[in-house]
Parts: C-alpha cells; structure tokens; sequence
C-alpha cells in the first residue's frame, strides 16, 4: 500500500468513527426526486463513492463515504427511494480534503419492495451527492422487484424495475420474454456473469399486482 492510500485508509476509518450518527428522521424533500426521476446521477449531483454494505433488513448499519464532494460547512445525508422523497437520517462530516463519511441506519420502515439510495446535501439542502442502490431485504434475505423484461443482458435475461434499474436474473422465469411484466422475489447479488446490472437469484416468479394495489 503506497503512503498517500494508507493515509486515506486511515482517514477513511476515522470519518466513519467519528462521523456516526443514529438514525433521526426529520422529513422528507421530495422536491429533488420530482426534479430528478431518473436513477441515472444528474451532473450536478456527484455519485457518493461508497456505502457498505449494499444489502441488508431494516435497521442495518450502512457506512457512507465518499472524496469527490464539493466543500460544504454542513453535511446532511439522507435516504429515500425515486420518485418518492428524501429522508434527513443525520449529519457526517466532511475533511480538510473533502471527504464525507457517516454510518448511518436504514429506517425501520424500509421494505423490500424497492432500493433506496444515499444522498448528501448541504447546509441549505441543495443535493451535492447521490449513491448507487441500497437493497433493503425481508427477514429471509429477499427482495421484492416489479418491472419489465428488456433485451439488454447480452445473453442474459435481464429486467427494469419501476425506478429503471437494471437486473440480470438468475433461475427458473417461466419462459419470460423481452416486453413481458414480471414480478420477482429472490436473493440479491452486485456481481453478474453479464456485462451489465446486478444479480437476483429469482426464487419466485409472477405478474406485477394492478397499480392501485399496495405491497407492504
């Protein structure tokens, strides 16, 4: 390890010692998810480098860093899903370098029906980073994704979820084709055999319910 990564390292660690902060939700800014419905990282808003882990229940521990963030005196990280606002979590902190870190916890109201992602606003609530998708599990390990069957696998057969993330899919789909609705559950995975997306190992195949019914 070279002495600038080593000095990193150890900035890494301490920003997620120090930066710890418990769970406080204060609100909601559904503003910016009214402005950015896509999942794609608008240029203004820079991607947050890091979040471990990237799958867990409600109440799970995630630590949040990042380098590539503009200096701001206050730094606020919130979670939320597209489309739907933004929850405040807590405060981090952010270093003479600009890096930003904070372990914050998935509310106990996260299900797992759709990903959440990270965002990093500053002191006057403009949004300065956006992280990729946390996937909130049930109590075996699931998750829950309603979409379409696409041609973008490669090879593989692929899907797009109602927020417009991608998943190559794994398992027995019942003759699923391109432009069919899908429903699945099954085991999450960041790797892929295919060039694009992350993985659902599919346990459990259907249709998507009508638009007006609710999944809890």
């Amino acid at each position: 390890m070279s002495i600038r990564h080593a000095a990193l390292a150890r900035r890494h660690a301490a920003f997620l010692a120090v930066g710890a902060v418990a769970a406080i939700p204060l609100g909601t800014v559904s503003a910016l998810a009214q402005a950015h419905p896509n999942p794609a990282t608008p240029d203004e808003i820079r991607k947050i480098q890091s979040i471990e882990p990237r799958s867990g229940p409600a109440g799970t521990e995630v630590r949040v860093y990042s380098e590539n963030l503009p200096l701001q005196a206050r730094v606020v990280v919130g979670i939320g899903a597209i489309g739907t606002g933004f929850e405040e979590l807590g405060e981090g902190r952010q270093g003479e370098f600009g890096e930003v870190g904070a372990t914050v916890t998935i509310p106990e109201t996260a299900t797992w029906d759709r990903p959440l992602v990270f965002i990093i606003f500053n002191g006057n609530f403009a949004p300065t980073g956006l992280s990729d998708p946390f996937h909130v599990t049930n109590e075996a390990g699931l998750i829950y994704r309603e979409g379409q069957i696409t041609d973008e696998g490669e090879g593989c057969v692929a899907m797009r979820d109602r927020d417009g993330y991608l998943y190559t899919l794994t398992g027995d789909l019942g003759g699923a084709k391109p432009g069919d609705p899908i429903a699945v559950e099954g085991t999450w995975s960041a790797e892929s055999d295919c060039a694009q997306g992350e993985t659902i190992d599919v346990t459990k195949v259907g249709v998507p319910p009508p638009p007006d019914d609710s999944r809890s």
